[in-house]
């Protein structure tokens, strides 16, 4: 079974800075790929920043330089250190996980995935990240 847990959303002004935390229990055998993902109202759940059993980053070009992805085995926690935030942003914001992705694939969310496709069996419950101008 994997959980996952989000924390660290809130409400910023525009060009702060947040981190976000996910502890993650993972159990697999083979690779697998997780990652931050987001949805503002009225739109698609899309991709932001992922990273895969190697520890490749993988990023959204919408979020690139802003945001970096990492994690710290030792506390099975991954993070996003989000930088120079703007209203765009606003979103609740999602870890998910591909339990069987091989390394390699593991870009494709970040850059590609708007709600659909993948294998994304694992979601935590959402924080919410608010950036007022």
């Amino acid at each position: 079974q994997v959980q996952l847990v989000e924390s660290g959303g809130g409400s910023v002004q525009s060009g702060g800075s947040l981190t976000l935390s996910c502890v993650a229990s993972l159990r697999t055998r083979g690779g697998y790929c997780i990652g931050w993902f987001r949805q503002a109202p009225g739109k698609e759940r899309e991709g932001v920043a992922t990273m895969d059993i190697n520890g490749t980053p993988s990023y959204a070009d919408s979020v690139k330089v802003r945001f970096t992805i990492s994690r710290d085995n030792a506390k099975n926690t991954v993070y996003l250190q989000m930088n120079d935030l703007s209203p765009e942003d606003t979103a609740m914001y999602y870890c998910a996980a591909d339990l069987s992705a091989p390394p390699g694939t593991c870009a494709w969310y970040s850059e590609h995935y708007h709600g659909t496709g993948g294998n994304l069996g694992a979601w935590g419950p959402g924080t919410l990240v608010v950036v007022s101008s």
